[in-house]
């Protein structure tokens, strides 16, 4: 999970690399992109964590929700329409968004530890996303991670 603190605004060039980041590239697909070494986009990397505020250890998909929501990078554009996502489902997509420990994320989903794998797996398949950064990526163009969705999707899960 990461803090309430305000961040430190990216520079330029943390911007530039985010924006990659935040398409779903990997560090050297960046690299190669950019012309940058694989070694200055890591550590690039680092720095927009830590200007996030997102603790040492934290995943991709978590930095990428904290980029699209605190406006830090564009936010994307659907391809294709958003599939219909039950509401479970949608709680489970915003616990990939928001934490990166496998139990933190069962915990925030709701569901048992053991069951978190088979159900990540399934949301994947109904979003068709290649992976949980993609996934995020994806909520964010379908607007499924906003302010109001969550309010939407927790009071969803509750009933």
């Amino acid at each position: 999970m990461t803090t309430s603190a305000p961040i430190t605004p990216l520079t330029p060039t943390l911007q530039r690399v985010a924006q990659h980041f935040a398409s779903g590239l990997t560090a050297q697909e960046i690299a190669t992109q950019t012309g940058l070494s694989a070694v200055t986009v890591r550590q690039y990397i680092r720095d927009i964590r830590e200007s996030l505020h997102c603790p040492p250890r934290c995943k991709p998909p978590v930095i990428v929700h904290r980029l699209f929501t605190l406006q830090q990078v564009d936010s994307p554009t659907a391809d294709r329409s958003a599939p219909e996502l039950r509401p479970e489902q949608l709680l489970l997509l915003r616990a990939v968004a928001e934490h990166s420990d496998a139990r933190d994320i069962a915990v925030a989903a709701k569901i048992a530890p053991a069951d978190l794998r088979a159900a990540l797996d399934q949301l994947l398949a109904d979003t068709d996303a290649q992976d949980t950064t993609r996934l995020v990526i994806l909520a964010h163009g379908w607007r499924l991670l906003t302010a109001g969705q969550a309010h939407a999707t927790r009071s969803g899960a509750d009933q």
